[in-house]
């Protein structure tokens, strides 16, 4: 990664910077929507803490992919692209595993591109197989990637992103969607 950074006079130092900032003010937003969604779930404050921990950490596999990926996010992602994309979630929980985190915040992260239809990865897991963390960062995550601006293009409003959600829902667990509508529709209020 260093020889990439003398390579050229800035662009791709710029690059990985901008990634870095903005993959850690994602895994901000995820943090606290998560942590407010476990809470009007009643979950337990010790899960909703993990939660948050989860959440800030969920994909700290892709820093083992910002060789691959950085600087193509511009380009729509080819299949072969995708299927080391998709590799993200194992490598953070193989990356965070014996580190002292607890189970909760590594199931949380290894699953949580699981749909509720069972049609995500790593492990096509459905419905209730999902651990209740992983559904719950599935909401946050999309939300959080769809409000925000990507290279590609700017990040979609509320009513826009309440559509495209509500069009997926097959995705999320009802009961999880739900509370997170009304932590998102409570902070506008």
């Amino acid at each position: 990664m260093n020889a990439a950074l003398k390579t050229t006079s800035g662009s791709e130092k710029r690059i990985l910077e901008f990634d870095l900032s903005a993959e850690l003010h994602h895994g901000v937003v995820v943090s606290n929507l998560a942590y407010a969604v476990a809470e009007e779930l009643g979950l337990p404050h010790d899960q909703c803490y993990q939660l948050a921990i989860a959440g800030m950490l969920h994909d700290i596999g892709k820093l083992k992919l910002t060789g691959y990926i950085n600087g193509q996010e511009r380009d729509p992602l080819v299949i072969e692209e995708l299927k080391y994309v998709r590799m993200h979630s194992t490598l953070g929980y193989e990356e965070l595993k014996g580190q002292g985190y607890s189970d909760f915040v590594l199931q949380s992260i290894l699953y949580h591109h699981e749909n509720y239809d069972g049609s995500g990865y790593p492990s096509n897991k459905a419905g209730k197989e999902i651990p209740i963390g992983a559904r719950i960062l599935r909401v946050c995550d999309v939300y959080a990637a769809l409000t925000s601006d990507r290279p590609y293009r700017k990040g979609f409003d509320m009513g826009t992103v309440m559509e495209l959600m509500i069009d997926e829902v097959k995705n999320f667990d009802m009961q999880v969607f739900l509370a997170f509508q009304r932590v998102v529709h409570k902070e506008k209020a």
